[in-house]
């Protein structure tokens, strides 16, 4: 072999060797035998679900629970969620009313009992008694019966619909002299759902007076819908709220006395000068018409 061959073949050489020192390594196999599928790609991983937010405390009341606001008290609360506000401090193991603090989640409606009452068992149907025929001794035919009349059914009349009680009557048995806070045209009758109390229209300005001997127990506009707010407390069980005022002239634990001016007529959230007024017995609207003497 001459030397030019050599000289080729070892060239050659060098080039194969370098070609397998620059193959990459640990190579996977595939099997690719016949019946096999190729392997599946691995899937992503799943990500993991978002976590709930977090509920906030209700502001409003219609779940059960009110999260006290700046201004409020516990008689400002009562009287919006339609409670007797002693009620709400037993709910709540609340020994001094005046004690509540902005941000603090009470109980406006009463526990629901988890426990159902228990059913009645159904009567089990009692069978008739079987008739049972005398026969007279010898067996003689007995006589035949003599026919039976059924009473005659007496009409029960439907009882009476109880009457209204009429304008003034039921503040007897109050026990307070009521007296109009504002002399004016009623705008809109007391409606149990929809209008817990009466509005009175009147002129910007107007003296609001008290409709009884009392003492002022609120005094602010952290009620929504009702503007500046003056409620008085009479007794136990009854307060009076006046809304919807201008400028309000009382301040709050001070005693007034029946027809003295503790506010004056405005329009603070109301479409009209007006004055809302209403009567609650243990939290509960009564319809002042009935309290109130005619005008």
């Amino acid at each position: 072999m001459s030397a030019y061959r050599y000289r080729l073949l070892g060239l050659l050489g060098a080039a194969l060797l370098a070609a397998c020192s620059s193959a990459p390594r640990n190579v996977p196999i595939e099997d690719r035998s016949p019946g096999k599928p190729p392997a599946p790609a691995s899937a992503p991983a799943p990500k993991p679900a978002a976590e709930p937010a977090a509920a906030t405390p209700t502001r409003d009341g219609k779940d059960g629970f009110y999260t006290v606001q700046r201004g409020d008290t516990l008689h400002s609360i009562a009287l919006a969620q339609g409670r007797d506000w002693r009620d709400i401090a037993r709910w709540n193991g609340i020994e001094d009313p005046n004690k509540i603090r902005v941000g603090q989640v009470l109980r406006v409606a009463p526990q629901p009992t988890d426990k159902p009452s228990d059913p009645v068992a159904a009567a089990a149907p009692v069978a008739p008694a079987t008739s049972v025929q005398a026969r007279p001794l010898g067996g003689a035919a007995p006589s035949a019966p003599a026919p039976v009349v059924p009473a005659p059914t007496a009409t029960v009349p439907p009882a009476p619909e109880p009457a209204k009680p009429a304008a003034g009557a039921a503040a007897a048995a109050s026990g307070i002299e009521w007296l109009w806070p504002l002399k004016g045209p009623v705008l809109e009758q007391f409606n149990e759902t929809r209008n817990k109390g009466i509005d009175i229209g009147g002129k910007e300005g107007e003296p609001v007076v008290a409709a009884g001997d009392g003492q002022v127990v609120y005094v602010g506009n952290g009620l929504r819908g009702y503007g500046n707010l003056v409620i008085l407390k009479h007794d136990d069980d009854f307060v009076s709220a006046y809304a919807h005022n201008r400028e309000v002239l009382v301040k709050k634990d001070a005693h007034v006395k029946r027809g003295q001016k503790i506010a004056e007529v405005g329009r603070t959230d109301a479409d009209r000068p007006k004055l809302h007024f209403e009567i609650r017995r243990a939290g509960k609207p009564l319809d002042p018409l009935t309290m109130l003497p005619p005008q």
